[in-house]
């Protein structure tokens, strides 16, 4: 989804998907809060939830091999491992 900003910026809202003892979605997230900065520069806005899912059986199940798992707003998913050039065209389209 997007919503307008104050600033005339557009923040689209993303889902990061992982546990607390995940080292690889500490990566992701990591990943994220660069790309948020670089972002914000170019005068756009991205923003992130995590989501942790050993607190949901459901997600569990869905996502326990797989995280960390970055989802768009579209539903679309970005399943590890991703590079930051990845990411970046994931999170532009």
């Amino acid at each position: 989804m997007l919503n307008h900003q104050p600033k005339g910026e557009f923040l689209t809202h993303f889902t990061l998907y992982g546990t607390s003892a995940c080292h690889l979605c500490e990566i992701a997230k990591q990943m994220l809060q660069l790309q948020q900065k670089s972002q914000q520069r170019a005068g756009t806005a991205l923003d992130f939830d995590q989501v942790d899912i050993s607190e949901s059986d459901t997600l569990f199940e869905r996502y326990g091999v797989l995280i960390p798992v970055l989802q768009h707003p579209d539903g679309r998913e970005l399943n590890w491992p991703f590079s930051r050039s990845q990411l970046e065209r994931f999170l532009a389209s």
